[in-house]
């Protein structure tokens, strides 16, 4: 399995230099303070003539939260690598994100505090970056970009990956057009081909797009997210109804990570910190769909609809009243077509 022992490489080292740089990043800024933590407190007048003021722009600010949150949600996709992931994967992922959250914390008021000079507008637009050149001079703050390039390039990856992997799966269940073409494996790398080719034309066309238009790049990221936000609702809304009814947790639950008596307040949170950032993503503000082309600005409302519009037709046309059934080639004891029984590419 060369590609996904070579993707778990990547993955490690992007890890480890993610690990290493926001450490050294927390000491240097740390030892760069010049003010107070209460700097965090201060909007200098900044929500002024804005719609609800400072909170439009937490408002704004807290769609970068949603991002990160499906970064680790595309991690937990990966997780069935893992041994015996039902129950070692979710406590992998807390603390996960109490690591993150409190690495990102740290890095957040350190720099604030640290910062030359708090009201320099390159803050507004350059944002850690400025602050990181500013602080600790030209190279030592390139050092940190391009340690930064190779985390975000590895968890791209790890995106590309999970995006790979729903198209293998929707192809092996027989769920998508060509399923048996999209669900073959290379005999050698043992990887599937066809959604591996897929998932790099899309995001290089997605990339030639944001050359020439980045308001459309805005666009479809929100409506990216927006999709992965509707189908966790698609789990936690029913996940909801069978914990009120009684239902979950199952009688056949196993020795598997459960959250216990804390199940149902965190199942609850979860439902309202979903529709709240679903609501935020819609919004067609201007500062994040622009106001110059009304498909812009209600970009949520037109590309949703029109995806599910289109998957709902096509779930009408081809899969209605057909039950989901594994390829006939990918059932147990049946070696993939092009794979001989002994493992070798026939």
């Amino acid at each position: 399995m060369v590609g996904v022992k070579t993707m778990a490489r990547i993955n490690n080292f992007g890890v480890a230099a993610e690990l290493v740089g926001v450490t050294l990043l927390i000491i240097l800024l740390a030892v760069h303070i010049t003010r107070g933590p209460g700097i965090v407190f201060h909007s200098f007048g900044t929500g002024t003539g804005h719609t609800f003021g400072y909170f439009g722009a937490l408002l704004v600010a807290s769609l970068t939260s949603a991002y990160v949150l499906y970064g680790f949600d595309t991690a937990g996709s990966l997780a069935e690598e893992t041994h015996d992931p039902r129950r070692h994967a979710p406590p992998a992922i807390l603390r996960a994100l109490a690591a993150a959250g409190l690495a990102g914390f740290l890095v957040i008021v350190f720099a604030e505090m640290a910062a030359p000079n708090i009201h320099a507008p390159q803050i507004g637009t350059s944002g850690l970056p400025y602050i990181v050149k500013a602080t600790f001079g030209g190279t030592i703050g390139n050092l940190f970009l391009i340690d930064s390039v190779i985390a975000i390039t590895v968890c791209s990856l790890a995106v590309h990956a999970g995006g790979i992997r729903m198209i293998f799966t929707m192809g092996r269940d027989n769920r998508l057009p060509a399923a048996s073409a999209i669900a073959r494996v290379h005999g050698r790398s043992k990887t599937p081909l066809i959604p591996s080719i897929v998932i790099g034309v899309i995001t290089i066309g997605l990339l030639v797009l944001n050359v020439g238009n980045q308001r459309a790049f805005f666009v479809l990221t929100s409506v990216a997210i927006i999709m992965f936000y509707i189908a966790y609702m698609c789990v936690t809304v029913p996940l909801l109804i069978a914990r009120v009814r009684g239902e979950w947790p199952a009688p056949d639950h196993g020795p598997y990570f459960s959250l216990g008596r804390w199940g149902l307040p965190v199942n609850v949170l979860a439902v309202i910190f979903q529709t709240v950032v679903m609501i935020n993503l819609f919004w067609p503000r201007v500062s994040v769909y622009g106001g110059d082309h009304w498909y812009y600005q209600w970009g949520a409302f037109v590309f949703v609809g029109i995806l599910g519009g289109v998957g709902v037709v096509y779930y009408l046309i081809s899969l209605r009243g057909r039950p989901a059934a594994v390829l006939a080639e990918h059932r147990a004891g049946v070696a993939p077509a092009g794979v001989a029984a002994g493992g070798e590419e026939a």
